[in-house]
């Protein structure tokens, strides 16, 4: 039986209409909103500067080399936090990991020798959000604290299930990369001085 080529551009046509309809978008879950992660990540702050950071061809090879993950992005934000006397106290940088599941974000806290002063989830997705409690429950986060970008992140045992143990590992490797960054981007420059 052959079907005539307008009913078959029909069908073809009603099926991309209906397609998109049958997608399913999770709403994002905001925990933290941008400002209180600054503040609290950078507490013992008085003054607040931004400084931008766009990594060499040279620096992004040397995160890969370090890390596994090459940036991508054009530049970084990092919200440096000085005290009164203008000595740097720490500085925060958000990093996202898009994974199958929708992003995951994260604002993490370096002290100006490179070492993870704290992390925060601060976005995820509705449906991700069940896997990631139990770990921020627990404020996993925290076991990354004076590591810097050579140590090892890892999420421990106790992680729970897989889904969480894997999202577990996507939040300490961004944790990761962003002390990488700051240390390749920042530090080595003598930018955070």
């Amino acid at each position: 039986m052959k079907i005539p080529c307008r009913l078959l551009a029909a069908a073809l046509v009603s099926l991309c209409l209906v397609a998109p309809a049958r997608a399913h978008i999770t709403p994002p879950v905001v925990l933290v909103s941008d400002r209180d992660a600054v503040v609290s990540l950078l507490a013992g702050a008085r003054r607040f500067f931004v400084r931008e950071v766009r990594l060499t061809a040279a620096e992004k090879q040397a995160i890969r080399q370090q890390t596994g993950w090459t940036p991508e992005d054009d530049f970084y934000r990092f919200y440096i936090g000085r005290d009164d006397q203008g000595r740097v106290v720490a500085a925060t940088v958000f990093l996202t990991e898009f994974t199958i599941h929708g992003p995951v974000r994260v604002a993490v806290a370096l002290g100006p020798d490179g070492k993870v002063k704290g992390a925060t989830v601060v976005e995820l997705t509705e449906e991700t959000y069940p896997w990631v409690k139990p770990l921020l429950d627990r404020n996993f986060t925290r076991e990354y604290v004076g590591r810097d970008a050579r140590g090892t992140f890892a999420v421990s045992a106790g992680g729970g299930e897989s889904m969480a143990q894997f999202y577990g590992q996507v939040v300490a490797s961004l944790i990761q990369r962003a002390a990488a960054l700051y240390e390749t981007g920042v530090i080595k420059r003598g930018d955070a001085a």
